[in-house]
């Protein structure tokens, strides 16, 4: 799935977010978007596991600061 999440207050610490999804699935991807007011995230995880991923990674968010994006999948690489 493919998340952005609305951040507040300071920037988050990219590698240890990182370090936490690539825990989790190690195909995750993330990186803050040019505004720096927003981190993307691609991850197979639901929306709350990442909220409990980001907290454990020192960067605690809200639900609501957490918004899943419409999948763009189209089924063809995992058959």
């Amino acid at each position: 799935m493919e998340f952005h999440v609305h951040l507040r207050g300071a920037r988050p610490d990219l590698h240890t977010i990182e370090g936490a999804l690539l825990d989790a699935d190690p195909a995750a991807l993330v990186d803050l978007d040019a505004t720096g007011e927003r981190l993307r995230v691609a991850g197979t995880f639901t929306a709350v596991e990442l909220g409990v991923l980001l907290r454990h990674a020192g960067h605690p968010v809200t639900p609501e600061q957490v918004e899943q994006l419409p999948s763009i999948c189209c089924g063809g690489c995992s058959g």
